[in-house]
Order: C-alpha cells, then sequence, then structure tokens
C-alpha cells in the first residue's frame, strides 16, 4: 500500500504559507498562533499527492475496515508517521473496525508500536471486547511492559465488570502484575474482597508507599489499624512513612508525635532539596 507521508506534505505546506506571509507577522509567536488555523485550511484544500483529494477526507473514500487496519500496519512497517485521518476513519467505522483492531492488539509478532496504536483506539472508542486479553496479559506477564500496562488503562476504563475477572486473575499474578491489579480495584470501594488484597501487599511488596497509596484511595477505615502499626515499624524509611501517614489522615486518623528521620537517606536528600 501506498504510505503518504502526511506530515511532510503538512511541513512543507507551512514553510510555503511561511514565505508567503512572514510580512504580515511582528514575531515568530504571532505567526505560530496561526498555525491551527493553517493546519485547519490545509485539511480542506484539494491536493496533487491525493490525486485532487483533501487531506481531511481521503480517507473518508475507504469503507473496507480490514483494509483500513492492514493499511495502519503498513504505515507503522514502513516507518512513516500515520495520518491522524487515518486513525480517525478506523474509529468512525466503529464495530466493523473492533475485530481487526482487536487481532493486531494480540498479533505478538506486530510491532509493540502499532499493538499500543490498535489498544488506543479500541479505549477511544469504550470497546470492552479487549478486556479478557488485558486481564490475560496482566496474569500471565512475569513483568509489566508497555502492552500490559496499556491494557491496564483500558481496564480502568470498563467499569465493574472487571471485577471478577481482575480478581480470579490475582491469584496467580505475578508481585508486578498484582500491583496493578490492585491498583485498578482500588476504583471499586464497594467491593469488600480487596481490602484484604490490599494488606496483603502492604505485608509483601517493595513498594510500600504505592500500597499505601492504594489503600487511600480506597478509602476503607478498616485499614486504619494496620497502617498505624506499619507507622511504628522501627525499620520503615522516610518515603514510605510520609505516605503511610497521608493514607491514616485520609481513612480518617490522626497521627501522633512525628518520628525522626535524622540520617535516613531519603529524608536528609529531601532536606536538601528544601
Amino acid at each position: 500500500m501506498n504510505c503518504v507521508d502526511f506530515d511532510k506534505h503538512f511541513e512543507s505546506y507551512v514553510r510555503q504559507w511561511s514565505k508567503e506571509n512572514m510580512a504580515r507577522y511582528k514575531n515568530v509567536d504571532a505567526m505560530e498562533a496561526d498555525i491551527p488555523e493553517v493546519y485547519l485550511r490545509w485539511l480542506n484544500e484539494p491536493c496533487d499527492w491525493l490525486s485532487g483529494r483533501t487531506p481531511g477526507n481521503y480517507f473518508a473514500q475507504f469503507d473496507d475496515a480490514k483494509f483500513l487496519c492492514k493499511w495502519l500496519c503498513d504505515y507503522v512497517k514502513k516507518k512513516v508517521p500515520v495520518p491522524d485521518q487515518l486513525l480517525e476513519r478506523i474509529t468512525e467505522l466503529g464495530e466493523a473496525s473492533v475485530p481487526h483492531l482487536l487481532d493486531i492488539a494480540a498479533r505478538k509478532e506486530a510491532a509493540s508500536e502499532v499493538r499500543m496504536t490498535a489498544i488506543g483506539l479500541l479505549r477511544e472508542m469504550e470497546r470492552v471486547e479487549p478486556m479478557d486479553l488485558y486481564i490475560s496479559w496482566l496474569a500471565s506477564g512475569q513483568e509489566m511492559d508497555e502492552l500490559a500496562e496499556n491494557g491496564a488503562e483500558s481496564l480502568k476504563n470498563m467499569g465493574g465488570r472487571v471485577i471478577e475477572p481482575l480478581l480470579k486473575a490475582y491469584e496467580t499474578a505475578s508481585p508486578g502484575a498484582r500491583e496493578c491489579i490492585a491498583d485498578i480495584l482500588c476504583d471499586y470501594p464497594e467491593e469488600k474482597r480487596v481490602l484484604p488484597l490490599l494488606l496483603g501487599l502492604m505485608d509483601t511488596s517493595k513498594n510500600v508507599a504505592l500500597i499505601a497509596s492504594y489503600i487511600a484511595k480506597f478509602g476503607d477505615a478498616q485499614a486504619l489499624p494496620r497502617m498505624m502499626q506499619a507507622l511504628e515499624d522501627p525499620a520503615i524509611n522516610y518515603l514510605d512513612y510520609v505516605e503511610i501517614a497521608n493514607a491514616v489522615r485520609a481513612l480518617g486518623g490522626e497521627i501522633g508525635e512525628e518520628r525522626s528521620f535524622e540520617g535516613d537517606p531519603y529524608y536528609e536528600s529531601m532536606k536538601q532539596l528544601g
């Protein structure tokens, strides 16, 4: 497929426009302020390089979602910037595009960039079909890679339907994945099974400050005794202490006398920063 570099053509258009209109402006900032208007004009002007069509409606002539999604893959494969107008057309086709975007997202041999793009489009379209795929990434991955993190971001927008499969996935997930799953489940304070998971992570995770922030977000005051206990841990570092103290306050608890952290490397670094 012919992967036209829309960005390159727009840059050429702007250079020509700048030469022709430079005298009208007092400075570069004033000129740059009009670039959005220039872009809109460019979108709606017929172009020889698009056989007389405008950049704004070029992809509107294509109704085959499978064809357009393959075109998207070709753009990425050839390392040509993907036109926003192509992405917009894929999302406009809605239901017809979903299975092809799912195929791209799940295709292990595909480039990470195009898989990430497919995930982003599915999230923009507010589709729930990828839910099982994203959860499988969380449950099976030894480490949280960018695909799993992007999928997790999409799961946050899918509502309560994610609770049961995430709780199941949590049982066999890696430590990093468990923290990510817990972050998503914190958005459902009515789900009582989440708090025991969070308190368990306080005992096992190396990211104590992060888990404390999740507990604060979850907002269940039943966590207070465990959080107060954590504040008294003689081995606690300054950063963990601050986040746990914040969680205690968020849950309605009170902090007694502040502990001294003189000599703690985190405390000393913060003190030097003022």
